[in-house]
């Protein structure tokens, strides 16, 4: 079964919180330019993550020794 999404249908901003149309609003998910900027920011500052694996730190010495080891 294949979802649709209904054009005329509402979502909340993903900034704001604001109810907004679907369509025609060039800025979805946003409810404005000014809404969209404000997540990119939050990105380029870094208060969002994407979840990686940790590199234990005892791992994480031994290949740098290694790594120097290699330049001399």
């Amino acid at each position: 079964m294949v979802k649709t999404i209904d054009l005329k249908s509402t979502i909340h901003c993903r900034q704001c919180g604001k109810k907004i149309d679907l369509d025609p609003n060039p800025y979805r998910p946003f409810c404005s330019d000014r809404c969209r900027k404000i997540d990119l920011g939050k990105w380029f500052g870094e208060s969002y993550r994407v979840p990686d694996k940790e590199i234990p730190s005892e791992n994480f010495q031994e290949n740098n020794l290694d790594d120097e080891e290699r330049e001399e």
